[in-house]
């Protein structure tokens, strides 16, 4: 498996997630945070015709002339997600196409959005190589890491397996 936008999403957020996902142990089907993400994405599909392209290994929500975005549910880890998003515009930037990232925070239950403006400059390419580096480490690695627990867990797809 090669490294895509949401192996480095987890890789920042969780690294046990991130080796379990990229093994193939997928329990996100059964998350109702995870079916609400997707049903987002629906709903921002039916808005617009420039919706969820796919390039490589990546799937990237929307683009537009000047803006890669990215859609998400919960700015609950904006880390992670911004380098998702500096991922996806490494990916658009080898194949000569230049956008600066848009991160959207829909908050379930506020009726405001946060906006939030990536640039990919040379020291997030030079990181970026690193963090791919290590993830696929990390994939080769035979057990997953340790769990490390923490208040983030309760919401992650994965909770009762690593936790329970």
């Amino acid at each position: 498996m090669g490294v895509t936008g949401t192996l480095v999403n987890y890789y920042i957020h969780c690294k046990r997630q991130c080796w379990l996902h990229g093994n193939r142990i997928n329990l996100e089907d059964n998350s109702e945070d995870v079916k609400i993400g997707k049903a987002l994405h629906e709903v921002k599909a039916a808005e617009s015709a420039q919706t969820e392209i796919a390039v490589e290994s990546i799937k990237i929500d929307k683009i537009t002339k000047d803006y890669l975005i990215e859609i998400k549910k919960s700015d609950a880890d904006y880390e992670a997600v911004k380098w998702q998003v500096l991922f996806y515009l490494n990916v658009l930037n080898k194949k000569g196409i230049k956008r600066q990232g848009k991160i959207e925070f829909i908050e379930k239950n506020k009726g405001d959005r946060k906006i939030y403006y990536v640039d990919l400059d040379d020291e997030n390419i030079q990181k970026l190589t690193i963090i791919e580096t290590e993830i696929i480490e990390l994939l080769n690695q035979p057990v997953p890491p340790a769990i490390a627990i923490n208040r983030k867990c309760t919401k992650c797809a994965y909770y009762t397996y690593c936790c329970i």
